[in-house]
C-alpha cells in the first residue's frame, strides 16, 4: 500500500481494476475543507489517461512492475521473439501485446523495454528513435519543396510515414517511434 501523499511521477498503482502510472501529482490544501491530491494517471496497458483526486493520506495498493531490456530477434508466424539482454531468456509476444509500435520492429533492434505485472506482459516500450531504410517512395519533382509538407514513404519494416520531398529510395532515416514522424537523415 502507498499513501496518496507519496505520489510522484513514475509511481505505479493498482486502481479501477488496472495498473496506472502517475504522470502528474499535485497536493492541494484549500482554505476550507480537507486536503487532497489531484493526479493525472496513464493506464500502462491501454495508454488511456485519467484525472482523479484522492483524499490526503488515502492508501492505495502499489503495483510492482518489472522492466526488462529486450532485443527483437525475429518474427515467426504471428509471434515476435524477444531476448532478455541480461539472462538471454527468450519470450514470444503477439502483435496485440506489442501495440502500435510493432511496425517499427527491425531484426536486431535493442533497447526495447518489456513491462511485466504479476507474470504477464502488460506493455512494450520501444526506443524513442529507430533508424530505418526507405524502401519505396515517389521520385521528387522540381518545385515540390516550396509547397512544404511531404510525401509518403514505405520503410524496410513496412511502416508508411511522411518524409520530406528530397528523400530518395535507399536512404537511411531516423524516425520517432512515439509520434511516427521523420526526424533526420542518417
Amino acid at each position: 500500500m502507498i499513501s496518496s501523499n507519496d505520489f510522484r511521477p513514475g509511481v505505479t498503482i493498482e486502481y479501477n481494476n488496472g495498473v496506472w502510472q502517475i504522470v502528474e501529482a499535485m497536493h492541494v490544501k484549500p482554505g476550507k475543507g480537507a486536503a487532497f491530491v489531484r493526479t493525472k494517471m496513464r493506464n500502462v496497458e491501454t495508454g488511456n489517461v485519467m484525472e482523479t483526486t484522492f483524499r490526503a493520506a488515502e492508501k492505495v495498493p502499489s503495483a510492482v512492475v518489472e522492466k526488462s531490456m529486450m532485443q527483437f530477434l525475429f518474427k515467426g508466424g504471428d509471434s515476435y521473439t524477444m531476448m532478455d539482454q541480461e539472462n538471454y531468456e527468450q519470450i514470444e509476444l503477439t502483435e496485440k501485446e506489442i501495440g502500435d509500435g510493432v511496425e517499427f520492429l527491425k531484426e536486431g533492434l535493442e533497447g526495447i523495454q518489456v513491462l511485466k505485472y504479476q507474470g504477464r506482459t502488460i506493455g512494450v516500450e520501444l526506443p524513442n528513435t529507430v533508424e530505418l531504410i526507405v524502401t519505396e517512395t515517389t521520385p521528387d519533382e522540381r518545385g515540390d519543396t516550396s509547397s512544404g509538407g511531404g510525401k509518403p514513404a514505405t520503410l524496410e519494416t513496412g511502416a508508411i510515414i511522411t518524409v520530406p520531398f528530397h528523400l530518395k529510395q535507399g536512404e537511411k532515416i531516423r524516425v520517432d517511434t512515439r509520434t511516427r514522424k521523420y526526424l533526420t537523415r542518417v
